[in-house]
This record gives C-alpha cells, sequence and structure tokens, in this order.
C-alpha cells in the first residue's frame, strides 16, 4: 500500500489551468492586481455575498496587515493557545504581545467567558481563530469587543466555505483572514485573504498590501503583499470544484464518524453551521494512547498529524505567557487523521481500524 499522508492537494484537470496559463503568457502580465486576480476576487465576494475581499501572498502576511489596516502597533492581542503557530507569530512579528485566554472544552474555540478578566488598558484587540472551521461565539466576542472597545479579527485559516447563521464564517469581526495553502480544503497553490465589511479598513488594506502607494501618490507605510496570476489562475480552476470537494470529504468524515463512534472524543458541532469539512480531529484519553496510534498509523505508512501541538503558550521563545490547562491538556491528546477528496473508503476503513485499537 502506498503513504497515506495527513491531507493531500487537490489539483484540478491540467488543461483548465493551462488554459489560464496561455492568457497569462498572450498578456504578458505576471503580478500587479492582472485580470485573473481581480476576477478571482469578484468569484469569492459574489459567491459568499461578502463586502471586500483582497487575495495576498499568504495567510500569514494577512494576520499581519490586519493588525496594521486597524493601527494596532503596540499593546496586548487576546488569542488562542490552540492554533498553528502563525497565529501567534503574526502577533509576536508585529511587535505586540499575545495574551492567552483558554479555550471551551467542547469546541476547542476560544472561550468567550474567560476574555473579560484578561482585558487591562494595554488590550488592543482579541484575535481568535474558528477551529476547524468550528465558529466562535462571534455573538458574545463582539459585545465583549463593544464594551471595551477592542478590534476583532477573526483567524479564518479553516474556514473557507463555511456559513454560520446563513452568512458566511469570513463575515464576522472588523476582519476575517484566510488560507489558501496548498494543504487547505481550498487552495491557490500559496495564499491568503483579507476580508471586511467596513469601506474605511477596506481602503487601507489595498493601499498596505501594495506598498502604501496609488500610482506616484505615495500615502502610507505599506507592504508587498501581492499575489500574482498564477495563484489566481489556479484558485479559479479550484473555485470551480468547491463543493464537489466539500462533498466527497463529507463522504469520508461520514465514514469515520460511523466507523470511530464512542471511540474517540471530537470537537462539538455548533449549531447553524454548515461545515467545510476541513478536519478530522480526533482526541485520545491521553497522550501515551495517542503516541501509541501514531506508531501504529506510522507502521503502515499512513501519517496523520498533530493538530495542534503544542499549545501556543508553551512556546519557547515567549517572554511571558498565561497558564491555560484546557489547551495543554487537549493539545497534547488530539491527533487529525488523513483526510481528502479520494481517500477511499477501504483506506477510511484501514486507519479507523488502527486508530481504535
Amino acid at each position: 500500500m502506498g503513504r497515506i499522508n495527513v491531507t493531500k492537494t487537490f489539483l484540478p484537470p491540467i488543461e483548465d489551468y493551462q488554459a489560464l496559463l496561455d492568457s497569462i503568457w498572450e498578456r504578458g502580465q505576471l503580478t500587479n492586481q492582472g485580470p485573473l486576480l481581480q476576477e478571482f476576487e469578484k468569484e469569492i465576494v459574489d459567491r459568499f455575498s461578502l463586502s471586500n475581499f483582497h487575495f495576498v501572498s499568504n495567510g500569514t502576511i494577512a494576520l499581519q496587515i490586519a493588525l496594521k489596516a486597524l493601527d494596532i502597533t503596540e499593546g496586548e492581542i487576546i488569542t488562542t493557545p490552540f492554533s498553528y503557530v502563525a497565529t501567534t507569530s503574526a502577533i509576536l512579528w508585529e511587535r505586540c504581545k499575545p495574551v492567552f485566554v483558554d479555550i471551551e472544552e467542547d469546541t476547542f474555540c476560544l472561550d468567550p467567558n474567560k476574555i473579560e478578566q484578561a482585558i487591562t488598558k494595554d488590550t488592543k484587540a482579541i484575535l481568535a481563530v474558528h477551529v476547524f472551521g468550528n465558529p466562535c461565539d462571534v455573538k458574545k466576542i463582539q459585545e465583549i469587543a463593544g464594551r471595551h472597545k477592542l478590534k476583532v479579527i477573526y483567524d479564518a485559516a479553516h474556514a473557507f466555505g463555511v456559513t454560520y447563521q446563513g452568512r458566511s464564517l469570513l463575515s464576522y469581526g472588523d476582519i476575517s483572514t484566510c488560507s489558501f495553502h496548498s494543504t487547505k480544503l481550498f487552495h491557490t497553490i500559496e495564499g491568503g485573504g483579507i476580508f471586511t465589511n467596513k469601506e474605511d479598513i477596506n481602503e487601507k488594506l489595498e493601499l498596505i498590501k501594495r506598498f502604501g502607494h496609488n500610482v506616484d501618490d505615495h500615502i502610507m507605510l505599506g507592504i508587498n503583499a501581492k499575489a500574482n496570476e498564477f495563484q489566481a489562475a489556479m484558485g479559479l480552476c479550484n473555485f470551480k470544484h468547491l463543493e464537489e470537494i466539500k462533498r466527497k470529504r463529507k463522504q469520508v468524515c461520514d465514514q469515520y464518524d460511523a466507523l470511530l463512534k464512542n471511540k474517540v472524543k471530537k470537537p462539538s458541532k455548533i449549531i447553524g453551521t454548515d461545515p467545510n469539512y476541513s478536519y478530522y480531529p480526533v482526541v485520545f484519553k491521553s497522550e501515551k494512547d495517542l503516541l501509541k496510534a501514531v506508531s501504529r498509523l506510522e507502521a503502515n505508512n499512513i501519517y496523520a498529524r498533530r493538530y495542534f501541538y503544542p499549545s501556543l503558550n508553551k512556546l519557547p521563545y515567549l517572554e511571558q505567557s498565561q497558564e491555560c490547562p484546557i489547551s495543554e491538556s487537549v493539545s497534547v491528546k488530539i491527533l487529525c487523521l488523513p483526510l481528502y477528496p479520494d481517500l477511499s473508503p477501504k483506506n477510511v476503513e484501514r486507519i479507523a481500524k488502527l486508530v481504535a485499537q
């Protein structure tokens, strides 16, 4: 049997991509907000009924630009310890201080009931993550932010294509960001997205991502976060297959659900959510049990992934941190199983049997 990785990049029919490459060759424009990039941005806005969307070079710089656009250049940002390291890295890179608040036991998202006790005079924003595409408690977080005059940023790297209460999950907060890395449900090879409903912020985002100038008028400090026509071409091709990708991933998840019922713990599903089936996380009773399962899987050439480990409040280069016992406990016991559209039922059954032993 061949190697099975935790994910496998979806690639569209090569002739579809080649047709767009031919159009790039004909025009000779490779970057600088080319026609394919503009078409891709419009497709996203129209499909998900969003106000504004900026396609940028990756998901990490999307978070960094979000902080800049909200004029957050110092101070504390309340965030989650349970995410990929980029969530914390972006805060640190922009010379702000992450203040970790523990997660909910059932959803693994930032616990809104613990946010206010972490707010100080130096708090500037709340940066929460829709973990595994599970919506944060957006209503409570917005209420808290409103009372304390804080900005809200959602790292929605896992949430592309998710709707909550009839709206795209990307439409919540002052800004939401997304990753289109090739390991994601939907990808543009590399890439990221920034979403906002606020026109003043939208204007800043447009400037910041392109060096802060408009032709010869230099307006503000900016950076180069431009995506290119090749990335946009991949996005346009893959966008045609988004619903098919979700449908096939759902089939894999449904099979895992049936085979692993009552054998492992999973995050709770949030009522009112139409999910995207981006990950299949399972939580073992102990780290020892997890490591045994990993050993069994790898002995069979199957490679799951410890998303998300370690708990980010334990990163060795933090100057100071906060205890987050739930995140610390979950992070050593959680494993994401292989999940991609063409993972066969036979292999899903093999994986489930090895996990449940």
